[in-house]
């Protein structure tokens, strides 16, 4: 009877042992099944969040472009920001974007006015919080703006303006210029009439554009031993020019060097006044295509041009006209189109150098002895004065079929060494 006692002990044991044993392993698996599905969810999480929620844009890169889109230069304003456009898409491939971050570019016309032109330039920096400023059609509103950039510390690329002193006299290390200056046209312009003995007068609208363009082709014409004989300056809104033209004529110089923009050009009164009857030639650089249909009489004329859309032969000028024309109804790109073009690739090529960062030092930096292709071929800013070294060409005016005004044909293109400019900033 004991035995079977203990015996029936001892079964009743090991099922207990046993009932415990299984019930703890039950337990077991469930905590690690449960275990599992959580680790399982955390990992789909941030998942599920990463495919819903999309990649944080970067800041977009903003550009204030400053132009005469009213006013006497108001055409040359026009061009500059078709070129503008069409520089941005050329150098994005369309996409409009550089270094992962989107460009956003805001035009302000300054109506050819200084003080306007400093208070769209102060909305652009302070209310729109541009990363650059372009621009603008006129050295005096381009003058004006320098303090600004410099002030706010924001890289401004200059074009069209020319006046010397944008890249001499009041030049900051903030200022570039895509747009040549006025020694460059002065050299081409010099090279194509003065020489030991040549009597030349010259005449320009009064102002920073007229007189720094006519100082430097005297210090360029002087050199090639030429003397000028009668210097004459007028408002740059007049429309009469008779008391200026009676003074050059009685001077008596073998040339007349005329420097001239805007529309109110002075070509009609200087025939009807008979000018190059009395033995006076008449040179000039060759204006945009308006301008130029007012001087059928000056065909035969030996000048330069910065641009004209048959000059250049290379890639991104043969699709700046196509382009253009696609765009424009057919239209050739103008006199200003290539410069706006060239000022915004040179804008895309710093920012791609920089990787995204606009701030102004390493964009001086990247920007410095950059060389970047343009409609002009390649243009590099010189270290020195950020002045874009640049092709000119020696041109004379002739009349072809189809064409109502005299065309710019080449006689040889003027290198960017050959027409360096004097370097003029303060030491």
């Amino acid at each position: 009877m004991k035995l079977i006692t203990r015996k029936a002990s001892v079964m009743l044991l090991l099922s207990l042992l046993f009932l415990v044993t299984a019930c703890g392993n039950s337990g077991s698996e469930a905590k690690t099944e449960t275990k599992t599905e959580t680790k399982t969810e955390t990992n789909q999480t941030p998942t599920a969040t990463k495919e819903s929620e999309p990649a944080k844009e970067l800041p977009p890169v903003k550009i204030g472009v400053l132009a005469s889109l009213t006013g006497a230069l108001e055409s040359y304003g026009k061009q500059t920001v078709r070129g503008f456009e069409l520089g941005i898409d050329y150098a994005t491939e369309g996409t409009k974007t550089v270094a992962g971050r989107k460009i956003e570019f805001i035009v302000e016309d300054t109506e050819t006015k200084p003080d306007v032109a400093v208070k769209k330039a102060t909305k652009l920096l302070e209310t729109d919080k541009v990363d650059f400023l372009v621009g603008s059609s006129s050295s005096g509103d381009t003058l004006a703006v320098l303090p600004l950039a410099e002030e706010y510390k924001k890289v401004m690329v200059v074009e069209p303006a020319v006046a010397d002193s944008i890249t001499g006299a009041m030049w900051n290390k903030y200022i570039f210029r895509t747009a040549r200056n006025s020694s460059q046209d002065a050299v081409a312009g010099a090279a194509a009439i003065a020489k030991q003995g040549v009597k030349i007068a010259t005449f320009a609208p009064d102002g920073a554009f007229g007189r720094d363009g006519i100082a430097a082709f005297k210090e360029a014409a002087t050199k090639l031993g030429a003397t000028i004989v009668e210097e004459q300056y007028a408002d740059a809104t007049a429309t009469d020019f008779t008391a200026n033209i009676q003074k050059i004529v009685k001077a008596k110089p073998d040339y007349l060097f005329v420097v001239w923009a805007g529309a109110n050009t002075p070509w009609k009164q200087l025939q009807d006044m008979k000018v190059q009857e009395q033995g006076i030639k008449l040179s000039t650089g060759a204006p945009d295509i308006a301008a130029l249909k007012t001087m059928q009489e000056l065909t035969g004329m030996e000048g330069f041009s910065v641009y004209y859309h048959t000059l250049p032969t290379n890639d991104v000028n043969k699709w700046l006209v196509e382009e253009h024309k696609k765009r424009f109804n057919g239209e050739v790109p103008d006199l200003f189109t290539p410069g706006g073009m060239s000022a915004a690739i040179s804008i895309v090529e710093a920012v791609k150098k920089t990787n995204g960062d606009t701030n102004a030092d390493p964009l001086i930096s990247a920007m410095e002895g950059m060389s970047f292709n343009t409609p002009k071929g390649t243009m590099t800013f010189r270290k020195e004065d950020h002045q874009a070294l640049q092709s000119l060409y020696a041109v004379k005016l002739e009349k072809q079929d189809g064409v109502d005004y005299p065309v710019p044909v080449l006689i040889r293109e003027l290198s960017p060494e050959e027409t360096a400019p004097p370097i003029r900033t303060k030491p």
